[in-house]
């Protein structure tokens, strides 16, 4: 069932709400660790949970009704202790849920499980000590990152949603890889404590299998039930571009060719469709010292004895771009003006999702520095400079590459357009329909 499913059959009582706990459950432990998403899964907990609902007197109205979801493993949930992917598993649990935690739960969501991330969500690919995630379609491919565990649990038909978090590309790129629905909400849609993190360009967004459920969940993280309204689509001005925002490198032909089909099956409902490409201009600067800069500072009670030489590298670089002042706000502003121009131009434009194939599912934590920044700064060419704007975007599934990996395409819209993403997305999941999960391994 989808999470849009199971949340109408819970409200109207004909489903007992420990009933789509208790199967995520048992899917979890059937596939064991095969792919590696979950940190912890917090089975007592959610049978609890779930057990609960039972007794809500206004369960009728909770638009999240009894759904099981997986939490990215990076913001606050009571009597757990989020680790960042890091040694740092000694820290204290928390004693009270984030402001995003208590969002899901007043909303009547299931928390089943933490998802994995990398080391303080630094990378593309996910991978921690004693375990890598892998994707569900390709397991020899990374399930992505940071927001990689999240993926492979939705992408593996454990959870039919779940948490993720964003600031470059971290949600989108991983439901690309996944072949999942991914939405990065534009800046301050989400509000949520957290949001200074990645240099104000942090936010929360869902990744799911449908596009109703993606919705659902924005929804509810952004406090706005109206974006679970999808409405019919009006005939837009829809450019599509396949140039590669640095220019450098060659693209996949199967992701570029799956931004032009999108393009056409738009085309072919009415839309005016162009190729027109966005004055991308010199961003490099302005994302670099950003993904440098990290998450804020460095958190005191990291364990240092357990950080990874990559993170210890970063954190480094980190220091030295915020003692000199390097994160500065010029050249985001021309581009947030450059990209306002072409949106008035045109109302949603097109592009591929990742620029290059994604990396293999290897301990990508035993390498060094270097060797992870080159790959995963190519890999996300066409995401972070809609990051930067602070843009809503969306991944989409668009087909599937000779490898058997999921491709995905990109839409992005001006601020305050996430309804229209939203439409779009449902119009190509009606002309498109993509398969929801990956089939999973005999046990």
């Amino acid at each position: 069932m989808t999470a849009t499913e199971i949340a109408a059959a819970v409200r109207a009582g004909t489903l007992d709400p420990v009933v789509p706990t208790q199967e995520t459950l048992c899917r979890i432990g059937s596939a064991g660790n095969t792919f590696g998403a979950f940190r912890r899964v917090r089975e007592f907990e959610a049978f609890a949970e779930a057990a609960a609902l039972r007794t809500i007197p206004n369960r009728a109205k909770l638009p999240l009704a009894g759904v099981p979801i997986a939490v990215k493993d990076v913001t606050a949930v009571a009597g757990e202790h989020p680790v960042w992917g890091s040694g740092k598993a000694s820290a204290p649990p928390f004693q009270s849920d984030s402001d995003v935690t208590a969002r899901l739960r007043a909303a009547g969501a299931v928390i089943v499980g933490l998802t994995r991330v990398p080391e303080l969500c630094l990378w593309p690919m996910t991978d921690t000590a004693g375990s890598v995630v892998r994707n569900p379609w390709a397991p020899s491919f990374t399930a992505g990152g940071s927001s990689g565990g999240s993926a492979a649990a939705v992408a593996a038909g454990f959870v039919p949603i779940a948490h993720g978090t964003d600031a470059f590309g971290s949600v989108r790129s991983p439901a690309a890889i996944c072949g999942l629905v991914g939405i990065t909400p534009g800046i301050g849609t989400v509000p949520a404590s957290d949001s200074w993190q990645w240099s104000g360009l942090y936010t929360h967004g869902p990744l799911a299998t449908t596009v109703a459920d993606a919705a659902l969940l924005l929804s509810v993280l952004a406090r706005h039930p109206d974006l679970a309204n999808i409405r019919q689509p009006a005939p837009l001005r829809i450019a599509v571009s396949t140039k590669l925002p640095t220019g450098v490198g060659p693209v996949p032909k199967a992701f570029t060719a799956a931004a032009t089909r999108t393009a056409q099956l738009l085309a072919s409902t009415g839309h005016r469709v162009d190729e027109a490409h966005p004055r991308y201009g010199t961003l490099a600067g302005a994302l670099f010292t950003r993904w440098l800069a990290g998450p804020g500072e460095t958190d005191p009670e990291l364990d240092w004895r357990h950080i990874e030489v990559r993170t210890a590298r970063h954190l480094a670089a980190a220091a030295t771009v915020r003692r000199l002042g390097l994160v500065r706000n010029g050249g985001r502003r021309k581009w947030v003006a450059r990209a306002l121009e072409f949106f008035g131009t045109y109302d949603v434009l097109v592009t591929p999702m990742l620029a290059t194939m994604p990396p293999q599912a290897i301990c990508w934590r035993t390498r060094g520095w270097l060797a992870n920044a080159i790959p995963s700064v190519r890999l996300t060419d066409y995401l972070g400079p809609w990051d930067l704007a602070g843009f809503p975007a969306m991944s989409i599934p668009a087909g599937r590459h000779e490898s058997g990996l999921p491709v995905g395409v990109q839409i992005v819209a001006p601020p305050g357009g996430e309804s229209r993403l939203l439409t779009v997305a449902a119009q190509l999941e009606e002309l498109a329909p993509w398969p929801r999960t990956a089939r999973q391994p005999s046990s």
